[in-house]
């Protein structure tokens, strides 16, 4: 079968990024075990100050436009028939992005609403960068949707910020999954029953065991981004 290419930009977080890439490899092949997609990455080689910046005090990403474009017409132009960005918070560019390309481009946050709506999931506590809660990124497609979303206090936004930071550059232990689990288990007092990691890089760090239902949004536009290279 004629599968499309895929285009991902990608290394923002590295980690992340592969787990992307080994996620559409094994979705692809539960569908249709008799051929590999066809993937394109190309990855952003940006200065380790400019990410800093934006996940610890949540400043400058406006210097990451100039990479992104660049990013997403170096894939266009060797052959991606559409193109995803594996990071919740650049999706503030994501229309800048679409712009610059002739290529439809999937938007995580498009995505993780519908699926939210489809499982007919009405409130939720959100898991993000700080960038990404201070832009509003998910709440427009939430609220279209009729879905509430619920933030974590300051100090707890903080201890997101800095394990987030940990996970870009590989460096996260234990004891950040376990911290996370103490974070996500205070959403169930606050009578919310549902999880989403609206950061990409936080499902390296999935919670084994909690009371709450968590969805990752790196699985979502995976899920999504395969019934787009099938045709589906």
């Amino acid at each position: 079968m004629k599968m499309k290419t895929i285009g991902i930009i990608g290394g923002l977080g590295p980690e992340t990024t592969a787990e992307f890439y080994l996620e559409i490899l094994f979705s692809c092949h539960q569908k249709n075990k008799k051929q590999r997609p066809p993937i394109l990455i190309w990855n952003v080689p940006l200065d380790l100050k400019i990410e800093e910046d934006l996940l610890l005090r949540s400043k400058g990403e406006e210097r990451y436009l100039p990479f992104l474009i660049d990013a997403a017409k170096r894939l266009e132009n060797v052959g991606a028939d559409f193109l995803v960005l594996p990071c919740n918070t650049l999706h503030i560019f994501i229309d800048d992005i679409r712009k610059a390309v002739d290529i439809p481009v999937l938007s995580i946050l498009e995505e993780t609403a519908n699926f939210l709506k489809k499982k007919k999931i009405k409130r939720v506590g959100m898991l993000a960068t700080s960038a990404s809660l201070q832009n509003k990124l998910y709440e427009k497609h939430l609220v279209k949707e009729g879905i509430e979303q619920v933030i974590p206090n300051d100090l707890d936004q903080a201890r997101i910020g800095k394990i987030i930071s940990k996970l870009v550059v590989s460096r996260h232990a234990n004891k950040d999954r376990e911290e996370l689990l103490k974070i996500i288990d205070k959403f169930e007092k606050k009578g919310v029953s549902t999880v989403l990691l609206a950061c990409t890089d936080l499902q390296l760090l999935i919670p084994e065991h909690s009371s709450l239902e968590i969805f990752d949004t790196m699985k979502i536009l995976a899920d999504a981004s395969v019934d787009e290279i099938l045709g589906e």
